[in-house]
């Protein structure tokens, strides 16, 4: 009879847990699981989001100026240029409403992408292409002026940008190195609300392989005044580095303690003053194993954890140097659309509702959710 009541038990215990996991009312509507502190916001578009001065909340999608005036149900559409049949915005793009209202977009494009042409046998590609270029508006994302191209090497990302408290414009992007092939990070810094840009040293910390070398950066500005950086790696964990003048040269690169696999993370400034991280771990939750990624010269000189099964968030109300404990916020399931969620980006819609979305690819997913930072503090 106890061996009966003890098996009884176990039975409740194991089918909650399973119930748990397995609950359709937490999958979105492509079958991911989500925290059930978390909720889906349906047919958001994947961002990135800026809001404007009327309320409004503005993205860009498909060389469109789009702008919603019912959080996110419906869109009216304008165009970015006055041809498209040259331009093709890389879905990995960067969008800012400046303090004075000036609306800055920083995007590659794929109409100039050329020369991708991998060659296992001397690790490169010589002569790959995608430029980056900036543009901006001055009448809320409704036309768009001052074009420029700000250089034509490879451009893996561009993944981030702030303005500073001294009114300068910063975003990330990158270039591709050769001899062999690898990613290096660079900076733009505007002190002119987008019309000039002034590049950054370049962080190169070598690296072998297509997806080898310091990628997709994502920055924010201290207490202090410095600008923090942390940098997608192949080495297990983020790394780091500062600069002390808006931007303009980066210094004291290494490593931080945040494990991370190879996929970029977002750092983000909310109202309350707490940083946010959104990231994928090295390993799945309550996990110490991953299989392995590279390692081959080809896509990478190391072997890393590729993990993107989970999406993560914690909090730091200190700058960085201590954290709170990771959430698991989100997850694929068997009956998610991919085996991926990654790529995020972040937009406070009002002081401490979060909204989180992920690029709609293969290689990221599409989430579009909401949550409360109080539920997670």
């Amino acid at each position: 009879m106890k061996h009966f009541i003890f098996f009884s038990l176990f039975s409740i215990i194991v089918f909650s847990a399973v119930s748990q996991t397995n609950d359709k009312s937490q999958l979105t509507t492509n079958g991911y699981w989500i925290h059930d502190k978390v909720e889906e916001i349906p047919n958001l578009k994947t961002g990135p989001f800026v809001r404007l001065k009327d309320g409004s909340i503005l993205t860009i999608e498909k060389n469109m100026s789009c702008i919603s005036s019912d959080g996110g149900k419906t869109w009216k559409t304008y165009p970015i240029f006055k041809d498209s049949n040259n331009f093709d915005i890389r879905i990995e793009r960067v969008l800012l409403r400046t303090s004075n209202g000036t609306i800055i977009l920083a995007f590659a494009n794929e109409k100039e992408r050329a020369n991708w042409k991998w060659n296992n046998e001397i690790s490169d590609s010589p002569g790959a292409t995608i430029p980056t270029y900036a543009i901006r508006s001055l009448d809320e994302g409704k036309t768009w002026q001052d074009l420029q191209k700000l250089h034509d090497e490879w451009t893996g990302a561009n993944r981030d940008i702030i303005e500073t408290n001294n009114g300068n414009i910063i975003f990330t992007s990158m270039m591709m190195r050769h001899n062999p092939g690898h990613h290096a990070i660079v900076t733009y810094t505007s002190k002119t609300n987008g019309l000039n840009w002034i590049r950054s040293n370049i962080i190169d910390l070598g690296g072998v392989g297509h997806h080898s070398g310091v990628t997709e950066a994502t920055i924010e500005q201290l207490k202090d005044g410095r600008i923090w950086m942390l940098m997608r790696t192949n080495w297990g964990v983020f790394w780091e580095a500062y600069s002390e003048n808006d931007g303009l040269k980066w210094e004291k690169y290494k490593p931080t303690k945040i494990d991370a696999s190879t996929a970029p993370g977002l750092l983000q400034r909310l109202q309350s003053g707490r940083l946010i991280l959104v990231w994928n771990r090295y390993y799945p939750e309550g996990k110490n194993y991953y299989p392995l990624y590279g390692g081959d010269g080809i896509a990478t000189e190391v072997a890393t954890s590729n993990h993107r099964e989970e999406l993560s968030i914690m909090f730091s109300d200190d700058d960085g140097k201590t954290w709170n404990e990771p959430v698991v916020i989100a997850k694929t399931t068997p009956e998610s659309k991919t085996k991926t969620l990654s790529y995020p980006r972040v937009f406070e819609a009002t002081p401490g509702e979060i909204w989180i979305t992920t690029t709609y690819s293969n290689f990221a997913g599409y989430l579009s959710i909401k949550l409360f930072e109080k539920d997670f503090i």
